[in-house]
């Protein structure tokens, strides 16, 4: 139950810089995904979405964005509870389900 918590709760405002200059891609529409995504979480980014961001950042830009534009599903590595809920969250809110 502990590491329910410690999960939920924001990284510092150090880790929260790291992860948004980890974030910066190549692609444009990457970039303007992510921003939107840190524009709306501001400064409450949970332990658990830095660890799901991270796991992301490791995609090339093109696979990050079929996975963010829905147009592939997540392969195995990439199909945990944390990264599916991170990808829901950073979808354009017209890709989100109805």
């Amino acid at each position: 139950m502990a590491s329910t918590l410690a999960d939920a709760d924001p990284i510092d405002e150090r880790a929260l810089s790291k992860l948004r200059w980890r974030c910066r891609r190549g692609l444009l529409e990457n970039d303007l995904l992510l921003e939107r995504f840190f524009a709306r979480m501001g400064t409450s980014i949970s332990q658990r979405q830095a660890r799901a961001m991270h796991t992301l950042m490791d995609l090339s830009d093109p696979d990050l964005l079929d996975l963010l534009l829905s147009r592939k599903p997540p392969g195995p590595e990439h199909s945990s509870a944390e990264v599916l809920e991170l990808l829901q969250q950073l979808r354009p809110v017209a890709q989100q389900p109805a």
